[in-house]
């Protein structure tokens, strides 16, 4: 197929870029190349004949037309999103903009674009999302697709809006779409704002490991590149209106996930003290939610889809790739907002604006 990928320099983007090329497909990777952007992540497949690159944003859509009469796609892998979620805290707004208003105009963008080539019947437009849209679950139970939704932060809750979009579209317009729900990612090329780079690069600085509360959250942790693999997996065999659950099936509390950051690095990069030594829990977050948890029973009785790579395995990896790829993370550490502290303090009414008149 060729794949249009929105948001195919960031993180998860790049490792469905990498893969879907490795597999034989084509890609369009369409990116505004916001803060978290990075092109070096894909600069394994830059020179291949079956990669291009177009730099655009979402919300823009007479480049997203362009774009889509250009290069004539069989299908969509819409990525491209805001996602942290202590950023969401601080300017909801960017949130609302790229995650809610881009999803619709890329929608219509899509609607628009199978409309004029004949709605062909292989089309797909795949929306991929998180489970952060369910809320937060007790010390039982985990998310199915029929979950009902509650999202808790700006970010969670501008993905659900986004969710609702895209299933819209299908039943007012009859778009052919698919749907996924994802659980925690880590692995190469993750941007150094989330937890695990995070321990990882202060570590190995000697600098306190930022621990939320207690760190007793717990968070279901899936290997990027199963991630991946799982989202190429329901693009070619998913049920049209459809949505899936995708999870790691490794659970951990954020608190036991540092201590084995830290004995891997202890194991492969010894300093002085044991990693351990630098952990300092820190106010948590507002609206922290207590437990992620995915049950994957769809995906894996429908499309025959589980992980591969447990989380002892993927730590590993995941330690040994940052400390074989300085010249990746380093630069990025200048990077507006990464190693300070977003998201501590959330007024209860936003101040106005300041306009400037007198």
């Amino acid at each position: 197929m060729k794949i249009l990928v929105t948001g195919g320099a960031g993180f998860i983007g790049s490792a469905v870029v990498r893969q879907a090329i490795a597999a034989g497909h084509e890609i369009v990777n369409l990116d505004a190349l916001t803060y978290a952007a990075c092109l070096e992540n894909v600069a394994s497949v830059g020179n291949s004949p079956a990669y291009a690159f177009e730099h655009a944003d979402i919300r823009d859509r007479e480049a997203l037309d362009a774009i889509l009469a250009r290069h004539r796609p069989d299908a969509i892998m819409h990525l491209a999103a805001e996602s942290h979620v202590d950023r969401s805290i601080d300017g909801p707004g960017a949130f609302i903009e790229t995650n809610v208003n881009g999803t619709y105009h890329l929608l219509e963008a899509a609607r628009a674009y199978w409309m004029a080539e004949g709605r062909p019947e292989g089309f797909r437009f795949h929306h991929i999302s998180t489970d952060e849209v369910f809320g937060t679950l007790g010390e039982t139970g985990k998310f199915t697709e029929e979950t009902p939704y509650a999202p808790n932060s700006p970010y969670s809750a501008s993905k659900a809006a986004s969710d609702h979009l895209v299933r819209a579209w299908h039943e007012t317009y009859g778009l052919p779409i698919v749907m996924t729900n994802c659980s925690n990612n880590y692995g190469p090329f993750h941007f150094p704002e989330k937890l695990i780079p995070v321990v990882i690069l202060n570590a190995l600085s000697g600098k306190p490991l930022p621990i939320y509360g207690k760190g007793e959250n717990v968070r279901d942790w899936l290997y990027v590149e199963d991630h991946a693999d799982a989202l190429l997996t329901v693009l070619e065999k998913g049920e049209i209106g459809r949505s899936y659950n995708i999870g790691g099936e490794n659970e951990a509390r954020n608190i036991d996930l540092v201590h084995m950051l830290c004995a891997i690095l202890d194991r492969l990069k010894p300093a002085a003290e044991p990693y351990a030594e630098l952990i300092t829990h820190v106010t948590d977050r507002p609206g922290h939610d207590a437990r992620y948890a995915i049950d994957p029973t769809r995906i894996r009785e429908e499309l025959g889809w589980r992980p591969s790579v447990t989380l002892e395995e993927g730590l590993e990896k995941t330690v040994r790739w940052y400390l074989d790829n300085e010249d990746w993370w380093r630069p990025l550490q200048a990077r507006e907002g990464v190693g300070q502290r977003l998201g501590t303090a959330p007024s209860a009414v936003a101040e106005p604006e300041e306009t400037g008149a007198s």
